[in-house]
């Protein structure tokens, strides 16, 4: 067991910490107030090649493995949550893509994407499915040299703004094997969008329903095999969830980090909080957390890398501690801080309202606890 970083991974941490603290940090909570999605700065991160990961190196990707994705992803979650969870998410649908699609629609959309000149997002939760994702009702039904696409998905990130949607819908049987995975081009006809979601945190990036009314796209955007689509879905979801837990590790850390230098200088009753026996073990205990979900984070990305036959139900495992963890690790910081964590002047409440969607997508923690009994169970 080696537990040290490489000097490649280290460059790369570097690099990701440097772009999070000039470029984010200094704007997470300006963006978080005016809603503003900042095209512009991620299209910045793109030239570093942060928006292709683990895309192959073909069409301009990086195709680094998932333990550098999770290095890369709490950097840059250190300095803004949402807009590095925006970035995970463009990644799951590049990768998508550029995994399973032809080799017309990778030369058609991966180059662009990899830049970001083209934003992506990713659709599969429905209104009426939620955590039962198989149960799925959007339909896609071939006519002629056309897929026809009717239903409507929910909570989609960047709705409206992106300019392509990989879509799940359903082309054969009930239940996984009869979904199929299709590339959507933001001007297809029958494509429309919800008003934007007022949310509790995740404010600088946009949220909406997508809807498909005889929604119309090339046969050839077809991505992958028909009936493949779930599967591709739950691969591509594996990964997801390591860069969501490990987008809640950022956010930790810059709370338990802004929480540590508050307590050495605040005074209370003659001296510094740090002082206090309470205090002490609370940082501790904040500080071990935060390590072991890393670690579980970490394993989870190495099991993704070398296709360990465990990989899912790790990734699962990681998603839960990470995400329910890193929350109140930043729940403690704010309340290190008293009334003033309550205020927007300090970053705790933002950190608090950001992580709290977490244990909720890619997978509430409660499907996390479901897959990883199924997968005990199996054994």
């Amino acid at each position: 067991m080696d537990f040290a970083l490489n000097d490649d991974q280290r460059a790369i941490q570097d690099a990701a910490r440097a772009f999070a603290q000039d470029l984010l940090l200094p704007n997470s909570a300006e963006w978080d107030e005016t809603k503003h999605f900042p095209v512009d700065v991620m299209r910045q991160a793109a030239e570093m090649g942060f928006c292709g990961i683990y895309t192959g190196e073909e069409h301009g990707g990086l195709a680094l493995g998932r333990v550098e994705a999770a290095i890369i992803f709490e950097e840059l979650a250190r300095g803004d949550v949402s807009v590095a969870a925006f970035i995970s998410i463009h990644n799951m649908a590049t990768w998508m893509v550029d995994r399973f699609g032809s080799d017309d629609l990778r030369g058609r959309y991966v180059p662009s994407l990899t830049t970001m000149e083209t934003i992506a997002s990713y659709c599969l939760t429905e209104p009426g499915s939620g955590s039962d994702a198989a149960a799925m009702r959007t339909s896609a039904v071939l006519q002629g040299d056309e897929w026809v696409l009717n239903g409507s998905k929910a909570f989609i990130s960047g709705a409206g703004t992106s300019d392509v949607y990989v879509v799940m819908a359903r082309t054969g049987e009930p239940g996984p094997r009869g979904i199929s995975a299709f590339v959507v081009d933001k001007d297809a006809p029958g494509l429309s969008f919800g008003a934007q979601e007022k949310k509790m945190g995740w404010n600088a990036q946009p949220t909406a329903i997508v809807q498909f009314d005889d929604c119309r796209i090339p046969a050839a955007n077809l991505l992958g095999k028909e009936g493949d689509g779930f599967r591709y879905a739950m691969m591509g979801l594996d990964g997801g969830r390591l860069n969501i837990a490990a987008c809640s590790l950022g956010g930790a850390r810059l709370a338990l980090e802004t929480a540590q230098d508050y307590v050495t200088t605040r005074k209370q009753f003659g001296k510094a909080l740090a002082e206090f026996q309470n205090t002490q073990f609370k940082l501790a205990d904040m500080a071990t957390d935060l390590e072991a979900a890393r670690l579980m984070v970490l394993r989870g990305a190495w099991a993704i890398d070398t296709d360990h036959p465990e990989k899912t139900k790790w990734c699962a495992m990681a998603k839960r501690l990470a995400t329910d963890a890193c929350f109140q690790i930043a729940d403690e910081a704010l309340q290190l801080h008293g009334g003033y964590g309550y205020l927007k002047d300090y970053p705790l409440e933002r950190i608090v309202r950001d992580l709290r969607v977490h244990r909720i997508l890619e997978g509430t923690n409660e499907i996390m606890r479901v897959i990883t009994a199924r997968e005990m169970l199996r054994q």
